[in-house]
């Protein structure tokens, strides 16, 4: 047989393997845009009950300024969230926090910044949400490009990256949750 020929008698069955295989044609399914990068939107950090921190997406929530992040994250997760096990260490402080570009700054009145295992949650808590929320209020900033000092009564603590929570005695235990 030729391979022509061979050409013309295999491709009727072909045909037929493919329509008696159940896959109906259609047209075009529009899925919307493909998802890209970071998610969008605010992320707070809280902590697990196995003392990871995790990030949860706000992104219906708009903020103007740090200070929205801060007060968001002293709030606490939601109650789905805490079902979750998911808590903040960050609560009844006061501050005032301030942003430059890839600068933030926290200043924190009472408060004292250590690099105790707790004080690391405490911090990473602070440092990531913060960091998240100045790339929302400044587009063009990455959150891994934002370097946050925190400064209580004792020596200022940082300038910390949030990356920099993530290899510590709990290396990789930060988590993203939608």
């Amino acid at each position: 047989m030729t391979p022509r020929a061979a050409s013309l008698f295999l491709s009727p069955l072909l045909a037929l393997a493919v329509v008696s295989c159940g896959v109906q044609p259609s047209g075009v399914i529009g899925a919307g845009e493909p998802p890209t990068g970071l998610t969008k939107g605010l992320r707070l950090y809280y902590v697990s009950g196995a003392g990871n921190l995790e990030g949860v997406s706000r992104p219906d929530l708009e903020i103007t300024e740090l200070g929205a992040a801060l007060k968001l994250l002293v709030a606490g997760p939601t109650e789905q969230e805490q079902e979750r096990g998911l808590t903040t260490l960050v609560s009844g402080i006061s501050y005032q926090v301030t942003g430059e570009a890839t600068r933030v700054t926290l200043r924190s009145p009472g408060s004292a910044f250590s690099g105790t295992r707790r004080d690391d949650l405490v911090n990473g808590q602070l440092v990531c949400t913060l960091a998240r929320a100045q790339s929302i209020l400044h587009p063009r900033i990455h959150p891994d490009d934002v370097e946050v000092t925190l400064i209580g009564d004792g020596e200022p603590v940082g300038p910390y990256r949030c990356s920099q929570f993530l290899g510590g005695p709990w290396a990789g235990s930060v988590r993203m949750l939608k």
